[in-house]
């Protein structure tokens, strides 16, 4: 990849986190959001023109959203990519090994213990839905191998096929059972980002620094 591609994404990522912070149902200036940001960095002292309540929403409210979708996107991209390079197909997606149908039952279990366990923090939630994905590939794999001496990318996308289509199966008649849950379970499989703050950025960064030091090492 050239500089001038690498200096290109890095003005359409500032460009970005700048609109993504300024729009909103109170709209900011893009410049002085631009100031306010810049007023945070070692040694630069500027005055964005903005009230004490703007402030509020730019690093409170719209900022961390903007930083979280700036990961969650970074690591989408990587995974995308590493899965492209294992099976040496550039239309593989997480639906392949049955992972995306795997992390969407395991939060659909999440949210429906939830209910019975009021007290359960936001961790557990990716933490199933992690398990699922995992237990999903574990599964593929092994319906990969049955009856196979020699696993075949061919033989692992269809199992994973299966393996996926099974799992939606199951995470639909569990939220049918339970429509209370449908909106949660929806909004995290969409990706939502409107009740997101600054903890849930530190709970993504080390994953995403170790994920992207594995795969691109």
């Amino acid at each position: 990849m050239g500089v001038g591609w690498l200096v290109a994404g890095g003005v359409a990522v500032v460009a970005a986190v700048i609109a993504g912070v300024a729009v909103g149902p109170a709209t900011l200036p893009p410049g002085a959001v631009a100031l306010e940001l810049l007023d945070r960095l070692p040694l630069v002292e500027v005055t964005s023109g903005l009230t004490e309540r703007q402030g509020d929403i730019v690093w409170e409210l719209r900022l961390p959203r903007v930083v979280l979708a700036l990961l969650v996107g970074a690591l989408l991209a990587v995974a995308g990519g590493a899965y492209q390079g294992v099976f040496r197909n550039p239309l593989a997606d997480p639906y392949l090994l049955g992972v995306a149908a795997g992390a969407g039952l395991g939060a659909t279990v999440a949210v429906l213990l939830r209910r019975s366990i009021p007290e359960q923090t936001p961790v557990e939630l990716p933490i199933f839905a992690f398990a699922g994905a995992i237990g999903a590939v574990i599964l593929t794999y092994a319906l990969g191998a049955a009856g196979h001496r020699y696993r075949s990318a061919a033989t692992l996308i269809l199992a994973g096929v299966a393996v996926a289509n099974f799992l939606t199966a199951v995470q639909t008649y569990l939220m049918q059972r339970n429509t209370d849950t449908l909106q949660q379970v929806y909004s995290w499989v969409l990706g939502q980002l409107a009740v997101s703050g600054w903890h849930e950025v530190k709970l993504l960064l080390p994953y995403a620094v170790l994920t992207c030091v594995i795969v691109l090492t």
